[in-house]
């Protein structure tokens, strides 16, 4: 259905018809592996295989892409992909697994890009078929993104790469990625350049790319070392020197603002928005005893669960809010405080499902006496990332206050 007070146009609501109907013949049922909660921690050839597969699916039937032209891969449907998400999400569909060539690089190639590139690129991006990943995070710049020196060196019409990012979610997988570079060591933002770059093809030719074992025994994150790699400048996105100003667009993507710049690209739901919700913990209660009861019947349980799903609703009151031009009284206000809230509401009731497990939360997924399935504890853990992906909660928090707001600057 559509969200309530955001009315469908005729095209619209055609629309979501025919995704509705195709969604019912062609959701595919329970995967032959087990799956990750999340595309960040696709592990096995299997599991990409299986979710490639479903996207290349529903990229075909047109729900993935829907608003960018025709002319770059798009479905030329203006402002349907957030109904394609919706149905997607109703249907109980598997999560699409190139959530950063979604999300970050499509908008990004889109706005940014070379006509050639956009029409190269992003019809393979959309189909799952190229999987991408982001090179921005490097070891010794921590929160300071304009701080990364991974440095690219000019020859001729080529760049020479040579530096270190780590936490590259998907980079095991990935044949391209969206790369912030250091083109100039005089000045700080304005030596920044944005690249993207064909890693894949390069591995063991000047890509070394290290898995990062999480505590969750996964293996999603990983650390990519470029050794001279050379790469043509048309892969260079902008002018030179312009590389900060391209990241912007990517962050505002990451942190849900890029619907107010760029298309969307397709759905970012993942499993665990349907297994870790508030309503899902309600449900846990009900089947964990506790000293003799039912979790649920512990008033301090009771109290702090129902926090969490007027959190939760107050967070869907805001989406659909983030609808409706005429509220819209700055362009990061809601973006920025649905990133910040949703990550630590999230964090916040695992943290409360694990309190109700008690032991048992100390199971793992392939443990058959695991709760859930195992899924409360796997959140939990993967939740800290959430919380630091796309800058940290106490950065959020500056932005809004400092940009938004109209704060002092913190010292």
């Amino acid at each position: 259905m559509a969200e309530q007070g955001v009315k469908d146009t005729p095209e619209q609501a055609q629309f979501r018809q025919q995704a509705r109907a195709w969604l019912a013949e062609n959701t595919p049922g329970e995967p032959p592996v087990r799956m990750p909660l999340t595309p960040l921690e696709i592990m096995t050839e299997d599991q990409l295989h299986y979710l490639q597969a479903w996207q290349k699916a529903a990229y075909d039937a047109g729900l993935i892409g829907c608003d960018y032209p025709v002319e770059v891969g798009g479905g030329g449907r203006a402002n349907c992909q957030r109904i394609a998400n919706e149905e997607m999400m109703a249907a109980g569909t598997p999560f699409l697994p190139n959530v950063i060539g979604l999300g970050m690089a499509a908008p990004t190639v889109f706005y940014h890009g070379q006509e050639e590139l956009k029409r190269r690129l992003l019809p393979r991006l959309f189909s799952g078929e190229d999987i991408w990943c982001q090179g921005f995070s490097e070891p010794g710049a921590g929160s300071d993104l304009a701080n990364v020196q991974t440095f690219a060196e000019r020859k001729g019409d080529k760049w020479v790469i040579n530096g270190h990012k780590v936490w590259t979610s998907l980079a095991h997988f990935a044949e391209w990625m969206i790369l912030l570079l250091r083109t100039d060591k005089s000045v700080k933002h304005d030596g920044l350049s944005y690249f993207v770059v064909p890693i894949r093809p390069a591995l063991g030719k000047g890509v070394t790319v290290r898995p990062l074992i999480k505590m969750t025994g996964e293996t999603g994150f990983n650390e990519v070392i470029f050794e001279d790699l050379e790469v043509e400048d048309s892969y260079r996105l902008d002018e030179l020197g312009k590389g900060w100003q391209v990241a912007m667009t990517t962050l505002l993507h990451e942190r849900g603002a890029g619907d107010l710049v760029t298309p969307r690209s397709g759905g970012m739901q993942t499993r665990s928005a349907h297994i870790t919700s508030a309503r899902t913990l309600v449900a846990l209660s009900r089947q964990t005893w506790r000293n003799g009861a039912p979790a649920c019947e512990d008033p301090i349980i009771r109290d702090r669960m129902m926090q969490q799903v007027i959190r939760e609703e107050g967070m869907a009151a805001n989406q659909r809010r983030s609808r409706v031009t005429a509220l819209q009284d700055h362009p990061m206000r809601l973006a920025l405080q649905n990133k910040l809230l949703m990550s630590e509401i999230a964090q916040d009731t695992a943290a409360i499902a694990m309190e109700i497990e008690g032991a048992a939360a100390s199971l793992y997924l392939a443990d058959d006496a695991a709760p859930a399935g195992g899924q409360w504890p796997m959140s939990y853990m993967n939740s800290f990332g959430f919380t630091i992906a796309a800058g940290t909660s106490e950065v959020q928090r500056n932005i809004l206050g400092e940009r938004v707001l109209g704060m002092a600057k913190s010292k």
